[in-house]
């Protein structure tokens, strides 16, 4: 019987999002318990950059000049040096009125932040990490097509 998926075609994909899926439990847990991540957010983010890097350069601001035509684009003079200071204010509070350094924000009302927030930041992760999984599979493919191939003549 043929084999019909070699090791590396089966494993490295697998692996790849095993260690994706690893790095954002691991920034949940840790995030959760209250240990101070850091910058540990941004290994997931590094392991997707291939598609992170194909999306905000289709999507983000470098597409938003690829589409203004610079020949309508109204030509706006630089400013060199500092800018006159803003006035000051002149309207006197009240002596009842709380100084901004009294001021404390009502949390009474605020939304209680759910599970399902945090998935703003981990799904395009996993989505990327699921197309690169992809990418990285039929790559395989085509080396272990090519490889037999090459065997067989």
């Amino acid at each position: 019987m043929e084999r019909r998926w070699s090791k590396p075609e089966m494993w490295v994909p697998g692996g790849y999002l095993v260690l994706v899926a690893a790095m954002v439990v691991w920034l949940e847990v840790a995030s959760r318990t209250g240990r101070d991540v850091g910058m540990g957010a941004i290994w997931p983010v590094l392991a997707t950059a291939p598609i992170s890097l194909l999306l905000l350069t289709s999507f983000g601001a470098a597409a938003a000049s690829r589409g203004a035509d610079s020949a309508t684009a109204p030509m706006v003079e630089p400013s060199y040096g500092s800018q006159p200071p803003a006035p000051l204010p002149t309207d006197v509070s009240a002596v009842g009125d709380p100084l901004p350094s009294d001021w404390v924000p009502d949390t009474s009302v605020a939304d209680k932040p759910e599970m399902w927030d945090v998935f703003g930041l981990y799904i395009p992760i996993l989505v990327g990490a699921l197309i690169n999984a992809t990418a990285i599979w039929a790559l395989l493919r085509c080396w272990a097509r090519w490889r037999s191939a090459r065997s067989a003549s």
